[in-house]
C-alpha cells in the first residue's frame, strides 16, 4: 500500500484553465498515491447536460436556477473510477461532448450553481484523502487543502490536447472552434464574480506545455513529499 493511502487528511487541489491537463495529472497522481480523485468538472457537466436536456439555455438564469432544486448530483466510485450520476442516472459518458462542455462554462459562472455543488465536495473531502482538480478548489472549495497545484500551458497546446480528446471519443470537431471555446472558458472562469479562476497566492504553478505526464506527477509528489516532513 502507498505511505500516502492512510493517511486521511492529505488533500491536494489542482486549478487551472481548460487545457492545462488538471484531470489527466490529478487522476494519475490519485492512483500514484492510492488516494481518491475528484473530478470536480465533471460535476458541472452534469448540471450543463441536465439544462440541455431540458430544453433549457445554460447560459439564462431564468432557464437554469428553477431547476437546480430538483437535480440530484451524486458521485461514486466503481472499480476504482469515478462515476457522476444525474438524477439516478449514470452519464458518465454522456457529459465528456464539446456541447456538454460549453454549457457546464455557461452554468459554473452562476453562484447558485457552484454554492450547490461546493457544498458536496466539501462534505466528500472532509471524509477522505483525494485529489481535487478543477477552477477554485485551492482558492475557494478548499482554501486549507494540504498541497495546491495550480498548471497551465500555452493556449495552442491546450487547443491541440482538448481536439484530440475528442477526437479520441469519436467526435470531428473544428480545430479553431476548439480554439475560440477554450478562449471563451478563459473569459468566463477568469472574469466571473463568483470565485474566479486565480492561483492561489500559495500555489505552486506549473507550466505543462512542455513537461510530459510523469515529469509533472513526479514534481508534485516531491512537493508533497517536503510538505509532509
Amino acid at each position: 500500500m502507498n505511505k500516502y493511502a492512510a493517511n486521511r487528511n492529505l488533500v491536494i487541489a489542482i486549478d487551472g484553465p481548460a487545457g492545462a491537463g488538471k484531470s489527466t495529472i490529478a487522476k494519475k497522481l490519485a492512483k500514484k498515491l492510492a488516494i481518491l480523485y475528484l473530478d470536480t468538472g465533471a460535476m458541472y457537466r452534469a448540471v450543463g447536460l441536465n439544462i440541455l436536456e431540458a430544453g433549457r439555455d445554460p447560459a439564462d438564469p431564468l432557464d437554469v436556477l428553477p431547476l437546480l432544486d430538483h437535480m440530484d448530483i451524486a458521485v461514486r466510485y466503481e472499480n476504482g473510477l469515478q462515476a457522476v450520476y444525474l438524477n439516478g442516472r449514470n452519464v458518465t459518458d454522456k457529459i465528456r461532448t464539446q456541447q456538454v462542455s460549453g454549457a457546464a462554462s455557461a452554468v459554473a459562472v452562476l453562484p447558485e450553481v457552484r454554492k450547490k455543488l461546493v457544498n458536496l465536495q466539501r462534505e466528500i473531502a472532509s471524509n477522505v484523502s483525494l485529489v481535487m482538480d478543477g477552477r477554485d478548489i485551492g482558492t475557494y472549495v478548499l482554501p486549507n487543502a494540504d498541497i495546491k497545484i495550480f498548471l497551465t500551458a500555452s493556449p495552442k497546446e491546450r487547443t491541440r490536447r482538448r481536439w484530440k480528446e475528442l477526437r479520441e471519443n469519436g467526435e470531428d470537431p473544428d480545430y479553431d472552434d476548439i480554439r475560440k471555446e477554450i478562449a471563451e472558458r478563459d473569459r468566463n472562469d477568469s472574469n466571473r464574480s463568483f470565485a474566479p479562476l486565480k492561483k492561489a497566492e500559495d500555489a505552486l504553478l506549473i507550466d505543462t506545455t512542455n513537461k510530459a505526464i510523469d515529469e509533472v506527477i513526479n514534481e508534485i509528489e516531491g512537493l508533497i513529499q517536503v510538505q509532509r516532513r
